[in-house]
């Protein structure tokens, strides 16, 4: 399985590799967007601002959505998982790759909508809880999907991030941290994860494992 990693200079690439290739994979860093039409599978990671996602215009961005369109496998990680929404209120200018509907927003934007009040019966004020968030959290499947199969009530991954999207008809797991939102969705073959499968340990790996059994049709 040759799996492109997408390097966009937002993200520790070494440890994506190394995740990925524990579970069988041969990983490329390509140069260019052409290289996209010589691999199986392409994995987009990222970590930091939106704006960083600006670097995939142009060829990558019309060549990763040529890629998707002819049923290639692509999966997003934290700041790639967010690029393929339309958007986010993070850097209003930078449009998302648009495969997957909606506009990521800041975790107290979500909180603020998901509970208006200032206190409910539910949880504490949305301002009293911590941002970015950083460390373990449960990672709750909402729907069976081939990405998070094997995982159990209660397994948990590493996220870092302050931005993230919001819970649609794609999404296949949420996490709340304030809110709730989308930490795996799934569309077909286009898949993403807003926690770091890399740095989560056994969890992380089957579902980077179950990404590649996705790839390979099986």
């Amino acid at each position: 399985m040759r799996v492109a990693l997408v390097d966009y200079g937002a993200g520790n690439l070494t440890s994506v590799r190394k995740a990925l290739q524990a579970c069988g994979a041969d990983v490329c860093v390509p140069g260019s967007a052409s290289a996209l039409a010589r691999v199986d599978a392409v994995v987009i990671p990222g970590v930091g601002h939106f704006a960083a996602t600006a670097a995939l215009g142009g060829d990558w961005r019309s060549t990763v959505r040529a890629f998707i369109a002819a049923g290639g496998p692509l999966l997003g990680i934290c700041l790639g998982q967010q690029w393929l929404f339309d958007g986010s209120t993070e850097a209003p200018d930078v449009p998302g790759l648009g495969v997957l509907a909606g506009r990521c927003a800041h975790l107290r934007e979500l909180a603020r909508e998901q509970r208006p009040a200032a206190l409910d019966a539910d949880g504490p004020p949305a301002r009293d809880f911590k941002v970015p968030h950083v460390g373990w959290n449960d990672v709750t499947a909402m729907r069976p999907s081939p990405l998070v199969d094997g995982l159990s009530p209660g397994d948990q991954a590493y996220f870092t991030h302050a931005f993230a999207a919001p819970v649609s008809s794609d999404t296949i797991a949420t996490t709340e941290h304030g809110a709730v939102f989308a930490s795996a969705v799934q569309r077909g073959r286009v898949c993403g994860v807003q926690f770091h499968p890399e740095k989560s340990s056994d969890v992380g790996l089957v579902v980077l494992a179950n990404f590649l059994r996705l790839a390979a049709g099986e």
